[in-house]
């Protein structure tokens, strides 16, 4: 992936203010699929871990771990000695690094990685992350070309979208928004807002420079929703993905199904 200019932009659970625009095209390109071939408050709340300390009870909702220092060792097991990864922070755009919490068991935190393959999961200690929380969860539903965004058991927004073309399909799973990025143009094909996501392309070991690391992001063409059309990306309307920017956390839980 890479590198960005960009200042730390951390993980928020109250109403934000957009980021910062990208130096330059190229940052967003990074993101699989973010080309094709051819504020109202967040409604997520701070976690009483954070005031309690690491011994309080985790928060309600989907829990999000943010990291404290500059790195931070995940390990393969809890309380093991074999690290399975070493991540810095802030991240490759600038973005506080954030990791969507999956479990606790007393002082470790098993949580969902950004890195390949999908889906992998590791264990932090605790006490080298703060804890925060939403409600929001997002579910894309790609054989409908539709996505819905639940706070609690309450649908909130709803939409079409674009996926994936047949020879780079956006694969499905249980992934979280990382990092939100705002397009220097946004004009553009990349549209208003991109988030970055947890998961990578499964048919594209690297694209445009970057990793093949999967996003949701807005369009300046809204006729390519409906359909297949991206190299692995989600594509929303700019309306749409203004909403989002404006509501949900990096560390929304997105879950995409079939």
């Amino acid at each position: 992936m890479l590198r960005s200019s960009l200042p730390p932009n951390p993980a928020r659970t109250r109403p934000r203010t957009a980021p910062p625009p990208l130096a330059a095209i190229l940052l967003l390109a990074a993101l699989t699929a973010c080309s094709s071939g051819t504020p109202d408050g967040s409604g997520a709340e701070p976690s009483s871990a954070d005031s309690a300390g690491s011994e309080g009870a985790p928060p309600p909702g989907a829990v999000i771990a943010t990291v404290l220092g500059d790195e931070i060792g995940v390990m393969t097991e809890k309380g093991g000695e074999e690290v399975l990864d070493t991540l810095v922070n802030p991240n490759g755009f600038g973005v506080d690094r954030a990791f969507l919490v999956e479990s606790e068991e007393d002082a470790w935190l098993e949580v969902l990685l950004p890195v390949r393959p999908n889906g992998t999961t590791g264990w932090v200690r605790r006490d080298e992350v703060s804890l925060t929380s939403t409600d929001f969860r997002v579910e894309i539903h790609m054989a409908e070309f539709e996505f819905s965004v639940y706070e609690r058991d309450e649908e909130v927004r709803g939409g079409v979208i674009g996926t994936g073309k047949s020879d780079t399909p956006t694969p499905p799973g249980r992934y979280y928004f990382t990092e939100l990025l705002q397009p220097s143009d946004p004009d553009g094909p990349y549209g208003v807002y991109a988030f970055g996501l947890s998961g990578f392309s499964e048919s594209l070991e690297t694209f445009a420079g970057g990793p093949g690391q999967l996003a949701v992001h807005g369009t300046n063409d809204e006729g390519a929703l409906g359909r297949q059309v991206s190299h692995g990306c989600v594509r929303v309307s700019n309306e749409d993905i203004t909403w989002m920017a404006e509501n949900l956390p990096v560390g929304t839980p997105v879950e995409i199904s079939e």
